[in-house]
């Protein structure tokens, strides 16, 4: 509510309330600042333990949700983190992590009769795990992964691939690499494959591709909810602020709010199904999208949980 990201969680406040069931007394959840920081979190999240809270919704980043897992002992929290690292550290990662949406994209590609492919990484831990993940997955339904060599640039990807020759290819980071990616293989007839990412790229940019996300469908319905009549859209994090409360409110109806009933079944959310593990990792269903000129379009499911 302060600090850098003070204008994120102004809409991940409005988000989580739109997900409050009718009659639910105000005084049953508490808003508290962490003020962007991990001492912050540590200390509001004691504060909210002195109130007597039995779930902590946040915090945003993961050095912060390691203070407030430490400070929260028992009690469970719900972080928004896609930090992969965070598994095992106490908190449950409800943001949409590199592994899930490169296992969505991989599972999606093998139905379709991919056999083999070449992975491309990059500098950013997100890279790193989509990579990590990638790999995890080599031999599953006869799934071929190779992965390319550190520091590949677009430019010398046409003669590399001639070389490794797959399938498809798999860009694990987003942005102005992918973009150049998808330029230096246009019109070579290997289909590209992209991450959660690459999502804020322009469609036309990399017309064909195959990504993995959160269905358009729900997103669109939690914004139509979310606008009001304003022109504000919310973000993917606002999205995930309405699912936390949303798992808060169908644990709250079911009687139960600890760490155990978090784990005993699926959620089905906005940002994609998910089922959380003991360590605090989690399994997503994602949509899986086809770039084009026109936008981004539904092509199929991940499969189910």
């Amino acid at each position: 509510m302060s600090g850098a990201s003070a204008t994120v969680g102004l809409s991940m406040q409005r988000a989580a309330m739109l997900a409050l069931t009718p009659g639910a007394k105000a005084e049953d959840t508490i808003l508290l600042d962490t003020g962007g920081t991990a001492a912050g979190a540590g200390a509001a999240v004691t504060q909210a333990l002195k109130g007597a809270a039995r779930i902590i919704v946040g915090p945003l980043f993961a050095e912060e949700s390691r203070a407030a897992a430490r400070a929260a002992g028992a009690v469970p929290v719900l972080s928004f983190s896609n930090d992969e690292a965070l598994a095992g550290n106490g908190a449950f990662l409800l943001g949409i992590t590199a592994g899930q949406s490169v296992t969505a994209i991989l599972r999606y590609a093998r139905g379709r009769g991919v056999k083999r492919v070449a992975v491309l990484g990059g500098s950013s831990r997100w890279a790193a795990q989509g990579v990590a993940a990638a790999e995890r997955l080599r031999g599953a339904a006869g799934l071929d992964v190779i992965v390319l060599p550190a520091g590949t640039v677009a430019a010398s990807l046409p003669a590399l691939l001639r070389g490794v020759q797959p399938d498809a290819l798999l860009v694990a980071e987003g942005g102005d690499a992918l973009r150049a990616v998808a330029r230096a293989t246009a019109g070579s007839g290997l289909q590209l494959l992209g991450t959660q990412q690459a999502l804020d790229l322009p469609p036309q940019d990399m017309a064909g591709a195959w990504l993995s996300g959160p269905n358009p469908d729900a997103l669109s319905d939690f914004a139509g909810r979310y606008q009001g009549g304003t022109i504000s859209a919310p973000g993917l994090i606002a999205a995930l602020a309405y699912d936390a409360m949303t798992i808060v409110e169908m644990l709250r109806a079911g009687g139960v709010v600890d760490r155990n009933a978090l784990l005993a079944r699926p959620f089905p959310i906005v940002t994609g199904p998910i089922r959380f593990a003991a360590d605090g990792s989690a399994q997503r269903e994602l949509a899986v999208l086809v770039a084009g000129q026109d936008g981004y379009m539904l092509a199929g499911k991940s499969g189910s949980l």
